[in-house]
């Protein structure tokens, strides 16, 4: 067992490494794959092609959608049989905080159409009528909940289950994307998906919370009390933990009045702060980079702890 954790930690602490320092496998240039090369895109089209096959309105027809959805992340994983490389495709780190600072770019240079523009690529809210606060509100928020669909979980599982645990945890997030929102077509078609991929990220944005406050000591305090107090009014049972932590933490409100696909949500306000502004956004990547240095870490202290026992227990006398 000591063996397996070591492997699983070493492999994971690699992935994460290698997408910080060159980011996703994926993108423009002739070093990276083309998008439409991705696993997690050819899964999405087969999983788009599925549910034209077998939509119904029910959960029971959403439920087989998942499951089918599951078990070919748990194959592929199982087949590809590399941690390094499913959780290295699984993490996006890296260009979650590119593109954050991107916008924070065009709000320094007051330039707030491209800022808008850019959103999307980050944040899955209606761009076209937010201001600078809203905008750079956006961008913290999705920097949180990213982090932990992107960064927290794909290494949780990796280091729990290896390959086939980020792969599953890739593609029941993905199915979430596309079929866990709320709409006439998915509110129950999309039930089971979007309730897995609660349950799946439930631990992953507690270790998020955690990083936050190991990340930030001075404001710890204010980050515990903010997740504590405020997480649960958010709809989400992750992402209000994920954003409560970055407000408790960075001094910031969060939340308000936004709008999904010309849908107006009233989301609670988060933390006591001030509203975020450009620098905010730089603060958020530079907190985010921190605790993803901090996983690598402890990633590497557990490594070197089974190691450690492994060889305490080759020399024990049989």
């Amino acid at each position: 067992m000591s063996i397996n954790l070591l492997k699983r930690a070493t492999a994971t602490a690699t992935a994460l490494l290698l997408d910080r320092i060159t980011g996703p496998l994926v993108g423009d240039g002739l070093e990276k794959l083309p998008d439409r090369l991705h696993p997690v895109a050819w899964f999405g089209r087969g999983m788009s092609t599925l549910e034209t096959r077998i939509w119904r309105d029910d959960r029971a027809a959403g439920l087989l959608y998942t499951a089918t959805g599951t078990a070919i992340g748990l194959v592929a994983g199982r087949l590809c049989g590399s941690t390094t490389i499913v959780v290295h495709l699984a993490t996006a780190g890296h260009q979650l905080r590119r593109i954050a600072l991107e916008i924070a770019n065009h709000l320094e240079s007051g330039d707030l159409d491209m800022a808008r523009a850019t959103l999307p690529s980050l944040a899955g809210r209606d761009p076209e009528h937010l201001d600078r606060t809203q905008v750079a509100a956006a961008v913290v928020e999705s920097l949180a909940e990213n982090s932990v669909d992107a960064v927290i979980a794909p290494a949780f599982w990796g280091l729990v289950a290896g390959a086939p645990g980020a792969a599953a945890h890739r593609a029941i997030n993905t199915m979430d994307a596309m079929v866990g929102h709320r709409s006439s077509r998915y509110e129950r078609f999309g039930w089971s998906a979007a309730r897995l991929d609660d349950a799946v990220n439930w631990l992953p944005a507690r270790l998020f919370a955690l990083t936050v406050a190991a990340s930030a000591p001075s404001r710890a305090r204010d980050a515990v009390s903010t997740v504590l107090r405020d997480a649960s009014d958010h709809p989400s049972p992750n992402a209000g933990v994920a954003e409560s932590a970055l407000a408790g933490a960075l001094n910031l409100r969060l939340g308000g009045s936004l709008s999904y696909s010309g849908k107006i949500e009233d989301r609670p306000i988060l933390g006591d702060g001030h509203y975020p502004d450009a620098k905010d956004i730089r603060r958020a990547v530079d907190l985010v980079r921190r605790c993803e240095a901090i996983l690598v870490v402890t990633l590497g202290i557990a490594a070197l702890a089974a190691l450690v026992t492994s060889r305490h227990s080759d020399r024990a006398p049989r």
